[in-house]
């Protein structure tokens, strides 16, 4: 009896009959679908976490980004968060109205504006210690799987970013 070789991968232009467990535009195979409901499920849980200290999840990055690395300036702040001035503009005037940021032209450079988080902003970080905590329990993970799933996530988009600038060339 001689074996029934298997058949090749399915190629675009073999791609299965709609309605089939395995069809490429079904929504549930969309990776792209997956990440994004995750990301609005965590903005869901975010929201909730984050009302107690006043702040939005873009505003939360903002401030992450400050306690971490201090002054920046606007540019480089927008370069961590993966934002563009335009965005970042409206954030950051509503975090210096909220006196949690002050903005200053550079003396080095009048073009740049440097950020820094006020008296105010640095002492918000001490009850901002307590957001992971409550966003790994609404997780249900354990921190070796989220860390494990953020390195799976930045190798993804590190290889999307290729990808696009592959394609814009």
């Amino acid at each position: 009896m001689t074996a029934t070789p298997t058949p090749p991968p399915a190629s675009p232009a073999t791609a299965p009959p709609p309605g089939a467990a395995d069809d490429w535009l079904r929504l549930d195979q969309q990776i792209c679908f997956t990440l994004n409901a995750a990301s609005r499920a965590f903005n869901g849980v975010y929201r909730v976490v984050l009302r107690d200290l006043g702040l939005t999840y873009p505003q939360y990055l903002v401030m992450l980004v400050l306690w971490e690395h201090g002054t920046l300036p606007v540019k480089k702040l927008g370069e961590h968060l993966r934002l563009d001035s335009g965005t970042l503009s409206p954030l950051l005037k509503r975090l210096e109205a909220a006196g949690l940021v002050r903005r200053e032209r550079s003396a080095r450079d009048e073009r740049s504006v440097e950020v820094q988080p006020t008296e105010e902003g640095v002492a918000l970080r001490r009850r901002a210690l307590e957001v992971p905590r409550r966003i790994m329990a609404a997780t249900g993970f354990e921190i070796g799987e989220i860390r494990g799933l953020s390195t799976r996530l930045q190798e993804l988009t590190t290889a999307l970013d290729k990808a696009a600038a592959a394609e814009g060339t």
